[in-house]
C-alpha cells in the first residue's frame, strides 16, 4: 500500500499563488500516474488534472487550464501542484492521488476518481477576497 500525504495548503489571498506536494512514501509511485482533485463543502470531488508516470502526459481541468502547473520528481516520490491566480471558488481540501492503471488513451478517463488506487488525507486551501 502506498501512502500519500499532502501538503502546502493554507490561506492566500485572490490572484495569489501556491505550491501542494503530494509525498509518497513507496519508490513505487514513480511507476504510476498522479492527479489532483479538490472537494469544496457540499460539492463533489471534482477532477483538477493528472500527469503521466513519465511526466510526458498531462491533462488539466478547463477551468484551471493555464493557472495550475503538475509536476513530478520521481527521484523524489513526490508530485507537486503549482496554482497561481486562485479564485475565492476554488476554496477546497485538496487531494493528491495516484493509480496503477489511470487511462490515456482515447478512451480514458483519467478524470475519474475511480481510476486511482492511493489517496493522500488532503490540504486545505483556502482562498480569501
Amino acid at each position: 500500500q502506498v501512502q500519500l500525504v499532502a501538503s502546502g495548503g493554507g490561506s492566500v489571498q485572490a490572484g495569489g499563488s501556491l505550491r501542494l506536494s503530494c509525498a509518497a512514501s513507496e519508490r513505487t509511485f514513480s511507476g504510476y500516474a498522479m492527479g489532483w482533485f479538490r472537494q469544496s463543502p457540499g460539492k463533489e470531488r471534482e477532477f483538477v488534472t493528472t500527469i503521466r508516470w513519465s511526466g510526458g502526459t498531462t491533462y488539466y481541468a478547463d477551468s484551471v487550464k493555464d493557472r495550475f502547473t503538475i509536476s513530478r520528481d520521481n527521484a523524489k516520490n513526490t508530485g507537486y501542484l503549482k496554482m497561481n491566480s486562485l479564485k475565492p471558488e476554488e476554496t477546497a481540501v485538496y487531494y493528491c492521488a495516484a493509480g496503477v492503471r489511470v487511462s490515456f488513451y482515447s478512451d480514458s478517463h483519467y478524470y475519474r476518481a475511480e481510476q486511482y488506487d492511493y489517496w493522500g488525507q488532503g490540504t486545505q486551501v483556502t482562498v480569501s477576497s
